[in-house]
Parts: structure tokens; sequence; C-alpha cells
């Protein structure tokens, strides 16, 4: 199996009918460790969501992986920035051209791309 890439799940989800819940599970089972941060309470893959309004400080983030509409997305651009992964995975829904830039200017990779998708074909 290829590296392990520390994930940070940007609106994560307790939710199984939710895609963020199907990416916490697919990327734990393809041992990807996770940290699902959300404004929700629970657990998602036997891992405690981490309130996304604290803003906690993360280190050895490889990828952030969004589950956030671009219009929800605007007041974590510095909290996701701050990071620093190597890149941000924009899920279908939300591609956001203002956030796609700020990678640019910070040299962090976006992609927009499906986590589930990337992970069932070895591109993840």
């Amino acid at each position: 199996m290829s590296e392990k890439k520390k994930t940070a799940i940007i609106g994560a989800t307790p939710n199984p009918a939710r895609y963020a819940y199907l990416a916490a599970h697919m990327l734990t089972e393809y041992e990807h460790p996770i940290v699902p941060l959300s404004i929700k309470q629970g657990s998602v893959a036997d891992v405690e969501l981490i309130d996304l309004r604290k803003k906690p400080p993360l280190e050895d983030i490889d990828t952030i992986t969004l589950y956030l509409s671009p219009q929800r997305q605007t007041e974590w651009y510095d909290y996701l920035l701050s990071l620093q992964p190597r890149r941000i995975i924009f899920n279908p829904g939300t591609e956001n051209p203002e956030l796609q830039q700020l990678c640019h200017d910070h040299n962090i990779k976006p992609i927009n791309a499906c986590t589930l998708v990337m992970l069932r074909s070895g591109t993840y």
C-alpha cells in the first residue's frame, strides 16, 4: 500500500447518508489517518469529531478534503491555509476559484476531484 496521508476532513459528519461520512470510512479502510472537523457532534469511523469552530492547531496534515459548499468556506480560509497541507481536494460541489487561487498563492495544490474516486482508482 502507498504512503499514508494524514487527512483533515472539513465538514465531517456522523450522518451515513453524506459523502463526507463515506470518505471518512474509506480513508480509514485505506489506512490513511483522519482528522474529522465539523460543527456537528459525534464520531465517524470510530474517531470523535473535532469542533471546527475552535480552529484547533493541527500538525502534519498532508491533505484537506473539503465537504463544505463554497459559500460556507469563506470563514475558514485562513484556518485551512494555516494548516499548510500539501493539497486541498475540492470534492464535487465544493469547487471554489477564490480559495483555489489562495491555495496557489500559498504553495498548496488545489485538486477538483472526488476523494472516494481517488482512493478507489489508486490516485489518492
